[in-house]
């Protein structure tokens, strides 16, 4: 049995301790929060026999083999180090953090603690995504000219005033981009085999924020293809994560986890023939997350635990979304094309 516990009893950490609990040779085991009616409820309602507030006593389980990292961004990796020097595996939430310093920071103490350190992104895991990745390892498309990120998404002010570290620099590290789009920025660049340049503008048109509730982006990935990211949590209705694949030989248009369109020359749109799958998205509403990627995630770093093995989205792997979207707020903030 692996024993996991989780810091931070905010929104996300439901679905990781519902994947947990959906996870066979997973236990929850301790919960952990600075408030502590958040822990208790927390632990009460997952029949959870720990709690704390304090995470370094936490940490001093023995019987705790793992921690998730459900704490505001811009703590991820004081966590994740605290729990590295402990001898305890990680599973970060997004973003692995919001600086490049301290991402390194992150991934070379897991390394000489020899513990595991996982970044959740998702939305790999659905099968029409796996499907997706391997046609374009395939070239079946063949020279993909274009790859477009649509993440016009809806946050209120009140969702932002609800907590004292949403759309600050300090903590959230970001805002449409860093927050809620980081998981269509790190699925696009995954699925591309990675981005070369970016030129990007940012700013904060509607909401009383520090950081960006709007931005537009050119990019040029390492293939040669362009594409552009469109991020705001501005519009309302919000509207589908969507991504637009296209190649000389065909397209595929991904909407949330549902393919909307997959043709080839000489052939007929083949979306029909996938199945339909859970909705993972939170475009609208920040609590309407699936957990059932998060539970292959969870799956995941049992095994790879277990197999003394690289987890599925190891930390040098889940630092790429965040460096992307700092090479972004680079651009816009100097007005000059970055290259990553």
């Amino acid at each position: 049995m692996i024993n996991f516990g989780i810091v931070g009893c905010g929104v996300i950490s439901t679905s990781h301790a519902q994947a947990i609990k959906a996870t066979q040779g997973a236990e929850l085991l301790a919960v952990c929060d600075i408030v502590e009616e958040k822990a208790q409820k927390t632990a009460a309602e997952y029949g959870v026999g720990r709690y704390f507030t304090d995470y370094r006593k936490m940490l001093e389980l023995k019987a705790l083999d793992a921690i998730c990292i459900c704490t505001p961004s811009g703590l991820h990796s004081d966590h994740t180090v605290l729990a590295a020097q402990a001898g305890k595996h990680v599973l970060c939430e997004k973003p692995l953090d919001i600086a490049k310093e301290k991402m390194d920071l992150m991934i070379e103490e897991c390394r000489r603690h020899n513990v595991k350190l996982a970044g959740i992104f998702q939305r790999r895991t659905g099968k029409n995504v796996q499907e997706l990745k391997a046609a374009l390892q395939l070239g079946e498309l063949g020279k993909i000219v274009l790859a477009d990120t649509y993440l016009k998404y809806y946050r209120s002010q009140e969702y932002y005033n609800s907590a004292g570290w949403r759309g600050t620099w300090e903590l959230d590290g970001g805002g449409a981009l860093m927050n809620q789009g980081v998981h269509g920025i790190d699925l696009v660049q995954w699925l591309l085999g990675g981005v070369k340049k970016v030129f990007a503008k940012a700013g904060t048109l509607a909401r009383k924020i520090e950081v960006e509730d709007t931005a537009v982006i050119i990019v040029e990935f390492n293939n040669g293809a362009f594409g552009v990211i469109e991020g705001t949590t501005t519009v309302y209705p919000a509207q589908s994560t969507r991504l637009e694949i296209h190649g000389e030989l065909g397209t595929i248009i991904l909407e949330e986890s549902e393919i909307k369109k997959w043709e080839v020359i000489g052939g007929k749109d083949r979306a029909a023939g996938f199945a339909a799958e859970e909705h993972v998205g939170g475009s609208a509403d920040n609590k309407a997350i699936s957990a059932t990627g998060h539970q292959l995630q969870v799956q995941d770093l049992v095994e790879a635990i277990r197999l003394d093995r690289e987890p599925m989205i190891p930390g040098e792997e889940a630092r790429k979304a965040v460096d992307l979207i700092l090479a972004i707020y680079e651009s816009s903030r100097t007005g000059k094309e970055i290259e990553l």
